[in-house]
């Protein structure tokens, strides 16, 4: 991805030194930008397997070139987190843009609108849209899921699984892959978010998902019930910058992984 330089007064400064779980990341995994070609075929190839072979979520025989795609796919941008030593596609997220016209709805407002808070509705209709994008299409690869718990998840995570901490002179975390991938795929969707200048986050995750997030200082607004999509899912609201702060506050280890040391930090709206 190119380097995307923070902007505005008042934002933090960049971090001198790394933390030790942005170091045990930048040691195992990488971030790409999947734009066309090969790559994003690795991203949907990736999004078959997890979506329609090992949850069956869609169906298979409606991609029979073994890549999940969608109609959104064409007014998103992708990324996926590659593990360095093996070569592998280990997760991958994308953004759902509001498209040209910005008239689409995005997916929470196709699939989940029923389930939505009637204020929500209201916020979300009076959002910048062309600014407001959807974290989508999040998977981890099965080779990366290292609990049994964890593969009957999309996102790979179990609530039985304890995560350590980053402390200095540990390197404990680089023991679990999760915890990387994890904020690693965090640390795409804000990188995506500075480049399409995107200032606030729809977001149907799990429950589980969320609660993980949440040890991490990574904080969503519920905007609605539980709804079954996908498995059971959470719509959610996110203001990019208010989020990435939140991190800043509770977690200074994690926001300097999430924004490489203060080099992405999204647009405030």
């Amino acid at each position: 991805m190119s380097a995307c330089e923070a902007k505005g007064s008042g934002e933090p400064s960049r971090t001198a030194e790394p933390s030790m779980i942005r170091k045990a990341f930048d040691r195992h995994f990488r971030i790409e930008r999947a734009r066309n070609g090969s790559v994003l075929d690795e991203v949907q190839r990736l999004r078959y397997q997890v979506y329609c072979v090992e949850h069956a979520f869609e169906n298979p025989a409606e991609h029979p070139n073994g890549l999940e795609q969608d109609d959104c796919d064409a007014r998103s941008i992708h990324a996926l987190v590659r593990h360095v030593a093996s070569g592998e596609c280990a997760a991958v997220v994308r953004l759902v843009l509001a498209g040209k016209p910005a008239l689409d709805p995005f997916p929470i407002e196709a699939h989940c609108a029923d389930a939505l808070y009637p204020q929500a509705q209201r916020r979300i209709a009076e959002l910048p849209r062309p600014r407001v994008a959807e974290i989508s299409r999040l998977a981890v690869s099965r080779n990366f899921k290292r609990r049994l718990a964890e593969a009957e998840t999309v996102g790979g995570v179990s609530d039985q699984v304890v995560y350590a901490d980053a402390r200095p002179g540990s390197d404990a975390l680089h023991q679990r892959g999760f915890p990387h991938i994890t904020v690693g795929l965090f640390a795409a969707i804000v990188q995506l978010s500075v480049e399409a200048e995107v200032t606030h986050w729809l977001a149907v995750m799990e429950p589980t998902l969320l609660r993980l997030l949440r040890r991490f200082g990574i904080r969503f607004e519920r905007i609605g019930e539980d709804v079954d999509y996908h498995g059971r899912r959470r719509p959610t609201l996110g203001v990019a910058a208010d989020v990435v702060d939140r991190i800043l506050a509770e977690r200074p280890d994690i926001w300097d992984l999430v924004t490489q040391g203060g080099r992405y930090l999204p647009p405030r709206p």
